[in-house]
């Protein structure tokens, strides 16, 4: 088991010791917090792995830390709540949480999601870097668009443009095939992997991210379908 860090940020003492004890069981590093002001400061001290977090807080409420990790972070977020609605649970991933649990939940259940988005997350990434490169990757333009995937670096117009791991993921799938109309849900595999099993309305909040990042990206909607990324004379690129 990799060493792992969780954060469980719960008002409630008896369900954030009961969160802490079977993560524990599966050797992870956690630390109990009860309140979004609390996190936010761990999250600027000591960011963990990821966050399982409880939506109903004092002061702070979970919606509005869990956007606030988001708008600097791509670290995976549980986001548990009471509220079953399905507006909440939109609202939760809107904003950018991975997963959903409704109170009461089975603990099992929440180890086994961790366990998922953590794999997901991150094996990926470190078996990345631990490969050497046989060739350079080449740059990938499109336009004023230029993206380095070797070093996961985006320009736009010569300028660099901060981006979270997935925000670049999805505009390098956009940028290698231009013009091609992707579904939605062809997006949250190709982005979150073939396992996900979030709402689709991830991809319409990562799009939203990725337009106020650069302005002018033409990244437009496909009406019942899904996006595209639209080039002047149209076609896929070879």
């Amino acid at each position: 088991m990799e060493d792992y860090f969780i954060a469980v940020v719960d008002d409630d003492l008896h369900i954030r010791n009961l969160v802490e004890a079977y993560l524990a069981k599966e050797n992870f590093r956690t630390i109990g917090l009860s309140s979004a002001e609390e996190a936010w400061m761990l999250w600027r001290n000591n960011p963990p792995d990821l966050w399982v977090l409880d939506i109903m807080l004092p002061g702070m409420d979970g919606y509005e830390l869990c956007r606030r990790i988001r708008e600097e972070g791509d670290v995976p977020i549980v986001i548990i709540s009471a509220k079953d609605g399905e507006v909440d649970k939109i609202m939760g991933l809107e904003l950018g949480s991975d997963d959903y649990l409704v109170k009461p939940f089975s603990p099992r259940e929440l180890v086994a999601r961790v366990k998922r988005l953590l794999h997901r997350w991150y094996k990926p990434r470190r078996s990345e870097r631990s490969e050497e490169a046989v060739s350079a990757q080449p740059v990938v333009g499109i336009g004023p668009l230029q993206l380095l995937p070797e070093e996961r670096r985006a320009f736009w117009d010569k300028q660099e443009i901060d981006l979270t791991f997935k925000e670049f993921a999805l505009l390098q799938v956009f940028a290698e095939h231009p013009n091609r109309a992707f579904a939605r849900e062809e997006l949250l595999v190709l982005v979150w992997g073939d396992d996900y099993f979030g709402s689709d309305r991830a991809v319409d909040h990562l799009i939203k991210r990725l337009r106020k990042k650069i302005e002018q990206l033409p990244v437009e909607a496909v009406w019942g379908h899904g996006y595209r990324l639209r080039t002047e004379g149209g076609g896929e690129a070879s």
